[in-house]
């Protein structure tokens, strides 16, 4: 279930739990209420799609690096939903858990996910993000013999996702199979060889690719 948004006088945007006291995580202050948890799921997906998927169809032009208007993004969130405005829209963004979103001034990009053709480049978080050791990536068993063989490449997206915990690894691979298998990445050593890592978001890190030798099976549930 998805938390909803609240205000806090002091904090701004805060998230939590829809039941309990309704009270800011940060100072204990009473909150106002912004957006429900079902609305903010619903405004997030498409703010992500427009960002990462299905910018034309949302009235966005995206730059070679994935920076769009922010403005026009307003505007195809006052026009998709009619509960919508700017205010809920900055609430979204500013709240996101899992920071899938950059904004910069008047502009935003999506920091990860895209199918559409960008290059994001090295992250500028970069330098003062260390990578860990090892990073971890959830997929289908159906998928073992091919990522043995071949590695894991973006398929469909433009670049690879890695998890920073098995955990996290674990819930992404949940999305495309009931059982996923957690791969765990020498990171260290593919960074040591010259492969590119960036961290983006909060939570994810992404490859061009990751080649097989620096892979192994963390665990795999069994299928019932």
């Amino acid at each position: 279930m998805t938390d909803p948004i609240r205000r806090c006088p002091d904090h701004g945007f805060v998230t939590a739990p829809a039941s309990g006291d309704p009270d800011c995580p940060e100072c204990g202050a009473d909150v106002e209420r912004v957006l429900p948890g079902e609305r903010r799921r619903r405004l997030s997906k498409f703010v992500s799609g427009a960002l990462r998927h299905f910018p034309d169809e949302a009235g966005l032009e995206l730059d070679d690096s994935g920076w769009a208007d922010y403005a026009a993004l307003e505007d195809a969130v006052v026009s998709k939903y009619e509960w919508a405005d700017p205010q809920l829209l900055a609430a979204v963004v500013a709240t996101d858990p899992k920071g899938r979103f950059e904004r910069e001034g008047g502009r935003i990009r999506a920091a990860y996910g895209h199918s559409v053709d960008v290059t994001l480049g090295a992250s500028e978080n970069d330098a003062e993000n260390e990578i860990p050791d090892r990073l971890y990536h959830g997929t289908d068993p159906d998928n073992l013999d091919s990522i043995h063989a071949e590695g894991l490449h973006s398929m469909n997206r433009q670049e690879v996702h890695l998890s920073g915990t098995p955990a996290e690894a674990r819930e992404v691979g949940r999305r495309h199979t009931s059982s996923p298998v957690v791969l765990e990445i020498d990171a260290s050593e593919m960074v040591a060889d010259g492969h590119r890592i960036s961290k983006r978001g909060a939570e994810t890190y992404t490859a061009d690719e990751v080649p097989p030798e620096y892979l192994d099976v963390r665990e795999q549930e069994e299928r019932d």
